[in-house]
């Protein structure tokens, strides 16, 4: 992955912040009908477990991403990028959570680099192209994918765009501009303001 490519992005976070409050008209907020009470108080009686603890359906995205033993390094570039007031918003987002093992496999001084201060622009545009606005589960985007004949298209609050596509009966990957592509490793962790979807790769944009 070629990290000095990455062209800063300042304006990444302020997107984010508008995409919170006009989620309703995106395609990807129209692909998922809201949560139902029920489903999140269900979710909520038998939680998924991620990292070695359980994810309430009743918190949000960054409330139940610190508690993660796996998302200790994402968790870590949401307070450094200054995201963690955005995505306590209501969104609802669709969050592709790479764990600390995906960042671990970037180039040697990748991490350090990006958390510095001065790329704070970078990292918030790396951490965005993570989020699609609204609520996508394993259902929709299976859904996508079919209605794309093999392939869907996500456009990410950083404006670029991720492909979805099936890998086996029950696999999706999800590919970035430069050819990564990432397995979902843990599917439809279920939050007050969205969904988290766990990968094993870190998604870089162009």
């Amino acid at each position: 992955m070629q990290m000095h490519r990455i062209i800063p992005l300042a304006a990444a976070a302020g997107l984010l912040a508008a995409c919170s409050q006009g989620m309703a008209g995106s395609p990807a907020a129209s692909a998922m009908p809201p949560a139902e009470t029920s489903t999140m108080a269900m979710a909520d009686s038998m939680p998924v477990t991620v990292g070695g603890q359980p994810m309430f359906a009743t918190k949000d995205i960054v409330d139940n991403a610190v508690n993660s033993a796996d998302h200790t390094t994402l968790v870590a570039a949401v307070k450094a990028a200054g995201l963690v007031q955005t995505l306590k918003g209501p969104g609802p987002f669709t969050v592709f959570a790479p764990v600390n093992a995906a960042f671990a496999a970037l180039p040697p001084g990748t991490v350090q680099m990006l958390l510095k201060p001065e790329n704070k622009a970078a990292l918030t545009k790396v951490l965005t192209y993570h989020v699609v606005p609204g609520r996508l589960d394993y259902a929709a985007m299976q859904k996508l994918i079919e209605a794309g004949g093999g392939k869907a298209t996500l456009t990410t609050v950083a404006g670029q765009p991720l492909t979805l596509m099936m890998n086996g009966p029950h696999n999706i990957t999800v590919t970035d501009v430069k050819g990564n592509t990432a397995h979902i490793t843990t599917y439809d962790v279920t939050q007050s303001n969205g969904d988290i979807q766990v990968i094993d790769t870190v998604l870089m944009p162009g």
